[in-house]
Parts: C-alpha cells; structure tokens; sequence
C-alpha cells in the first residue's frame, strides 16, 4: 500500500463541480493499492499517517504529527501510484489491486481513519475526480507499507 503524503494548507476534491471532501491545514493522501495488500497493510498506513511528524514545531523543526496539531485528513483513491514504470512509454497497471480490493481496503482506511481522528474526509472512489490543494513547504513524502 502506497500513499503519497502532502502537508496541505487547505485541499478539496471535487466530482462533477461538486465539493465531495475538503481539510483545512493537515494532510492530503493520495492511497493506492497493490494486490497484496492487507487489512494490516491499511492499518499501518493510517499509523503512520496520523503520527509522521511532518508539521514544525516552535523551532522550526518538523516534530509534530497531525494528531498533535490537530489538522484534517483528505484520503483521496489513486491508483496510477500503483503502476509500473520501469520499462516503456506506457504505464501498466498490472501492479494495481483489482478494483474490488481497491475500493475494499480504501474504504476499511477511511472508516478506521474516521474511528481514530477528528476531522477526515475524502474523494470518491472510481470517480473522475478534481484535487485542489495548495501544498504547504512544499512538503510531501512517499510512505510504502
């Protein structure tokens, strides 16, 4: 499992111009997932996203997670961070859960996310979505699980 972290000022996803989801400060995730994925696999992302300490501190120093500044989390599916690039002009997406375990998994992530933080939102599984964000530093790091 693939998420793709950016420290956000503000983001909002939207589907045939409608808002779906939207966060204030914290954290855009874009998700995907491979075939062997888990449970568990969904379960340690969301550990890590909820602690990856990637807001400042009084320093300066990125020292505190989104539960400690108390942020938003937009979960948003994509499953092009599931491709294959290594060869070709072309990616192939035979390293991509199918979208039966895709939307399975996705949807255990935010119902636990929704479980263990205050403010969670997100996109629209399968659909033709519009991200908006303005990314904060920019800050954006790739956690594989």
């Amino acid at each position: 499992m693939k998420g793709l972290l950016q420290r956000v000022r503000g983001a909002r996803v939207e589907v045939a111009g409608e808002i779906v989801g939207a966060v204030d400060q914290g954290l855009l995730v874009l998700v995907a997932v491979e075939p062997e994925d888990t449970r568990e696999h969904a379960d340690k992302l969301l550990h890590k996203l909820l602690n990856y300490r990637v807001f400042s501190d009084e320093q300066g120093k990125m020292n505190l997670s989104l539960k400690d500044v108390g942020g938003g989390l937009l979960l948003v599916s994509q499953f092009t961070l599931a491709a294959d690039t290594r060869s070709g002009m072309r990616p192939g997406f035979s390293t991509a859960a199918p979208p039966a375990l895709g939307a399975e998994l996705f949807d255990y992530l935010l119902a636990q996310a929704k479980g263990q933080h205050a403010e969670v939102a997100s996109g629209r599984f399968g659909a033709d979505m519009q991200v908006h964000l303005v990314n904060d530093g920019p800050v954006t790091f790739m956690l594989q699980i």
